[in-house]
């Protein structure tokens, strides 16, 4: 098991492969990873990317710009991702996106803690956002239109 350092500095390291190159799979990961002296496995860099935020878009992993991850979240990069936006009873909303996008977007909602939003669950191309109240989902849906014009 890894320290909380090395884990850091393995996760640094993803980011520079990220920013120096183009890599379209986690294997390519793990090799280029093993190549710079990090020792690791897929599912741990499964783990690595979902928790940086790395999105798969266009065939290659991309990370987040930075202001994605912070807590008030500029959403304007994931824009582009978002397809769709309904209402799916009085407290679930449903975000659908670009294929490999969802959980990239759900993280960043997660992220930005908005009072209103209970959970996120995101697939490939959906996210379910659930809301405590259908006024709670009133404020929701406001704001997803707002940051996501669809």
């Amino acid at each position: 098991m890894l320290s909380d350092a090395q884990q850091l500095e393995r996760r640094a390291a993803i980011v520079r492969i990220l920013r120096d190159g183009r890599v379209p799979r986690q294997e390519d990961l793990v090799r280029l990873l093993k190549k710079a002296g990090f020792d690791a496995t897929q599912s741990s860099i499964s783990r690595d990317l979902r928790d940086l935020g790395v999105l798969k878009a266009n065939g290659r992993y991309a990370l987040p710009p930075d202001e994605v991850t912070r807590a008030n979240g500029d959403f304007g990069a994931l824009t582009q991702f978002v397809r769709a936006l309904r209402r799916a009873g009085p407290s679930l909303t449903v975000l659908r996106t670009t294929i490999g996008a969802a959980q990239s977007v759900a993280v960043a909602i997660d992220r930005a803690e908005w009072p209103e939003v209970a959970g996120t669950i995101s697939g490939d191309d959906t996210i379910f956002i659930a809301t405590a109240s259908a006024r709670a989902q009133d404020e929701l849906v406001g704001r997803l239109r707002t940051l996501f014009p669809v």
